[in-house]
């Protein structure tokens, strides 16, 4: 790693959702809106936008996952069509909200990781938006 000091893997920061920097730091203040700055690191995150990729990364997890499950139920145990409908509804449901705040914060992770260093401030100033270039 760079000057000996060890970086956090975007992965296992954005399953904890803390700090892309620090890995210590909480990263979101509400279900899914970024604090502004880390408590720990100080590190600026307003400049930080996953846009809508965390959202068609997790439709696309979820509906494989949850497709597959409408059709074996309604094949093994023929339930009715409402009953499995209702039954895919609750999966897809509950894992598109249980998967998008930690695809959030991988992404913003891995926007860390891999953005100039001027994107992230570490202490106040302005910082640069996505379309200000």
């Amino acid at each position: 790693m760079a000057g000996g000091v060890s970086r956090p893997s975007p992965v296992s920061t954005g399953l904890a959702c803390r700090c892309p920097r620090c890995g210590r730091g909480g990263l979101f203040s509400g279900f899914l809106t970024l604090v502004e700055r880390c408590e720990i690191c100080q590190l600026d995150l307003r400049a930080a936008d996953s846009g809508d990729g965390p959202a068609v990364f997790v439709i696309f997890i979820v509906l494989a996952i949850a497709v597959p499950f409408a059709f074996s139920i309604w094949t093994w145990f023929g339930w009715p069509a409402w009953l499995v409908m209702l039954l895919t509804s609750v999966l897809v449901l509950g894992g598109s909200l249980g998967l998008l705040r930690p695809a959030k914060a991988i992404l913003i992770a891995l926007q860390f990781r891999h953005r100039p260093q001027d994107s992230f401030r570490q202490n106040g100033g302005s910082s640069r938006g996505v379309g200000d270039h």
